[in-house]
C-alpha cells in the first residue's frame, strides 16, 4: 500500500507510530515506524521491551485495531500483563501519552516530510535522542529523562 507522494508517505507513516514512554524518567523507550502494525508485530515488540526492561504493571492503551486484536489479547494473557484500554472519545484517560503525542506532531511529523518510511525511521530516531538526551524536562527538575534513568539512551 506504498503511495508515490510525499505527503502520501507522510499520511502512512504518522498515523501507525507506536511509543513506549518507560515509568516516571519519561524515557521513549521504543518507537515503531512502519506502514502497517499488526497485533502480532506489537506483541513481538513488547516482548522485546520486556526482556530488555522487565515486565509492566499495567499496559495502557487506545483501541486501535492492532491492540485489540487476538494475538495482544493472548499475549497479555500468556504474560499476566494486565491491559486497560481507554474509553473511546477519552484520550484524557491517557493524558501524559496524549500530550506527548501533541509535542512529537508539533516538534517533528508536522514538520518533517518524510521521503520513505526509511527516512521517517532517521528522523524520529533523532527526536528521540534530543528528547531522552539533550533536552531538559521541567517536570523532572531540569534534567533530562536519560539522567533520571541513570542510563545512555
Amino acid at each position: 500500500m506504498r503511495r508515490s507522494t510525499d505527503l502520501a508517505v507522510r499520511r502512512e507513516i504518522t498515523r501507525l507510530i507506536m511509543t513506549d514512554i518507560g515509568g516516571c524518567g519519561r524515557v521513549i523507550e521504543r518507537r515503531l515506524a512502519d506502514t502497517s502494525l499488526s497485533g502480532a508485530r506489537v506483541a513481538r515488540e513488547l516482548t522485546s521491551l520486556m526482556g530488555s526492561r522487565g515486565k509492566p504493571g499495567m499496559i495502557v492503551s487506545d483501541n486501535g485495531t492492532e491492540l485489540t486484536s487476538s494475538a495482544i489479547l493472548r499475549w497479555s494473557q500468556e504474560r499476566r500483563v494486565e491491559w486497560h484500554y481507554i474509553a473511546p472519545g477519552k484520550p484524557m484517560q491517557n493524558g501524559f501519552v496524549e500530550s506527548f503525542n501533541g509535542r512529537l506532531r508539533d516538534e517533528c511529523l508536522n514538520e518533517t516530510l518524510f521521503s520513505s518510511l526509511a527516512h521517517a525511521r532517521f528522523v524520529l530516531a533523532a527526536w528521540r535522542h534530543d528528547y531522552n538526551t539533550v533536552r531538559p524536562h521541567s517536570k523532572l527538575g531540569g534534567t533530562t529523562p536519560a539522567e533520571i534513568a541513570g542510563q545512555r539512551v
